[in-house]
């Protein structure tokens, strides 16, 4: 593919990226796409097959960003547990900035898509549990260095992130001050780090 092409199709992926993250999928018109693309409805399922696919996509690109500040913040930090609860005190800020919508992507799609929509529902559902994987392996991680009791349960961990970081995203998504946000954020990283002192993991 030509590299003018592929940066074209680039970014209107990113477009419509946006557009469906704002508006979810079945708000989201041909009409939308037409206009914030700037292409004609031939044009688009040209590029990108349907409606649907291109929702698809959008969800894997979103998925992939996603995943990609996670590991960058991860790097900065030698400790396993001091880069998840890093990656927590990135999200506080999540109302310092404009951004289509603050609420997880994957989790606004989980709650709106149905039985007609079963293939892109199994794609979110896949990319939730990729990412919920990412925060296992960083807790088995924790544990292999010591940072965790032996017997600590690295899943269970993990899923209980995953269910914070929803939850602070969707309490982002209220109208809320940011300094509530960061302020939440602040006490899910510090629960993350007082891991480390802590016989068994409190996990409720």
């Amino acid at each position: 593919m030509p590299r003018a092409t592929l940066h074209n199709r680039q970014d209107s992926l990113e477009r419509a990226l946006h557009l469906f993250w704002q508006k979810g999928f079945h708000a989201t018109s041909l009409k939308d796409l037409e206009r914030v693309l700037d292409m004609r409805p031939g044009s688009i399922y040209a590029t990108f097959g349907s409606k649907d696919a291109l929702f698809q996509e959008a969800l894997e690109r979103y998925a992939r960003l996603a995943l990609v500040e996670l590991e960058r913040i991860m790097a900065e930090h030698p400790s396993p547990l001091s880069g998840l609860a890093a990656y927590l005190r990135k999200l506080g800020g999540l109302r310092d900035s404009e951004v289509p919508s603050r609420a997880c992507m994957l989790m606004k799609s989980l709650l709106e898509l149905g039985e007609r929509e079963q293939v892109a529902l199994s794609k979110a559902e896949t990319l939730l549990v990729a990412m919920e994987q990412r925060f296992v392996e960083r807790f088995e991680a924790a544990r292999d260095a010591q940072e965790l009791p032996a017997g600590a349960d690295p899943v269970r961990l993990g899923r209980r992130m995953q269910a914070e970081v929803m939850g602070l995203r969707a309490f982002a998504q209220r109208d809320v001050d940011s300094a509530a946000v960061h302020a939440l954020a602040e006490d899910m990283a510090d629960a993350i780090e007082a891991l480390r002192s802590q016989k068994k993991p409190r996990l409720g």
